[in-house]
């Protein structure tokens, strides 16, 4: 099952979705499911059929359980789903384990459950320190479960993330260089900072339509996004892709596996496989994923075999999202094309425009590219 171009036999990373929630936050647009913790058990048993399909254990080098919020399982849950991940994906020799993880979940015994699990590295939606802030977002933490979650995490799993939002209606830049700062003092190893945007179904775009929520001005949001840029790499953080910084060496290994295009396994409800040539995503529907899985039908929803050159432009857009941008040659040598000849005319504008540079055999984003990288990111694609 390889061709020459960077088609490997097997994925070497591996996502599973844990779509629970106590409620939904009024910007999420995920598959979440809020207030059926009923429905756990089944899920559990349903991930367990899904997973068997694989027949056998594929071995990889990043895991990762996202949500929704895995860490709302209670803690026997928590622990058979991290047992049944580890045992179809066992993870290689120094892998990256990585669970998100919910402030207000975690106490001593979930704390217990991922550290003998395995779980290496935890990334915690924390989104703000400030309670006026965290109450519009509609979150259910404060900074005291914050501060309280990593002291319980930092001695036993070091290795910590820090999820945060800027440019929340009403706030100032005082305000957001404040929360960095807070977020800065924790000692977390990563730190994720993502503009609030107003998606479509969420009960966010509501408000926004009927004029109850007012969006940041571009201007604010701009000097807001430089100011995470400023703040954290003053204080040690190397900017390694539009929206995340790390500690030196602690990237977030498995999201670099899809930033650098490389192909993994998926399960769960709305979970997106990339296998070989094929790219496959479950039903978003949690009900209709369990049910699925008990009537021993498959779980797919969407499924699209990938051109070459659909996998090279993918390719081409997630790379540009690191700060090193695309080697060519190795880009090249990946799929068996340059970038120009995929998209030239849009590559040539973007150079002239300097959104892009070209230098050194590399192709990156500017300062000024970085700020407008999704619109970039969709005229490529």
């Amino acid at each position: 099952m390889s061709d020459s171009h960077g088609t490997t036999d097997s994925p070497r990373s591996a996502y599973i979705h844990v779509p629970f929630c106590t409620h939904r936050c009024g910007y999420c647009n995920f598959t979440v499911i809020a207030g059926r913790d009923d429905l756990t058990g089944a899920y559990l048993e349903a991930i367990e059929k899904e997973l068997a399909q694989l027949g056998q254990p594929q071995e990889v080098d990043t895991l990762f359980l996202g949500g929704g919020t895995p860490t709302h399982l209670s803690p026997p849950e928590l622990e058979q789903l991290l047992s049944l991940a580890t045992t179809w994906f066992p993870l290689a020799p120094g892998a990256e384990l990585s669970v998100e993880a919910n402030p207000i979940d975690i106490t001593p015994e979930k704390a217990e459950v991922l550290e003998s699990a395995g779980v290496n590295r935890v990334s915690l939606g924390v989104q703000s320190f400030r309670s006026d802030k965290l109450k519009l977002l509609e979150r259910d933490h404060d900074r005291a479960q914050v501060e309280a979650a990593a002291e319980l995490l930092l001695p036993r799993i070091p290795n910590l993330s820090f999820d945060l939002i800027f440019a929340a209606p009403g706030e100032t830049l005082a305000q957001w260089e404040d929360d960095l700062q807070s977020a800065i003092e924790l000692g977390p190893t990563h730190i994720s900072t993502y503009g609030l945007t107003f998606e479509k179904g969420t009960t966010f775009w509501n408000r926004l339509h009927h004029d109850q929520l007012h969006e940041v001005d571009e201007e604010l949001q701009r000097e807001m996004y430089l100011a995470g840029i400023a703040c954290l790499t003053e204080a040690g953080f190397q900017h390694y892709e539009v929206s995340n910084f790390s500690l030196p060496n602690y990237e977030s290994r498995h999201n670099m596996q899809y930033w650098l295009g490389k192909r993994y396994f998926a399960a769960g409800p709305g979970a997106s496989r990339h296998v070989g040539m094929i790219r496959e995503t479950n039903h978003r529907s949690t009900t209709a994923y369990i049910r699925r899985m008990q009537q021993g039908s498959s779980p797919v929803a969407e499924h699209e075999k990938l051109t070459l050159q659909m996998k090279a432009r993918e390719q081409l857009v997630f790379g540009l999202r690191m700060l090193g941008g695309i080697h060519i040659p190795t880009f090249q040598k990946d799929t068996g094309m340059t970038p120009w000849e995929l998209c030239g005319t849009e590559i040539d504008q973007f150079l002239q425009l300097e959104l892009l540079n070209y230098s050194y055999e590399r192709l990156r984003l500017t300062r000024e590219g970085l700020l407008l990288a999704d619109t970039i990111c969709v005229e490529l694609l």
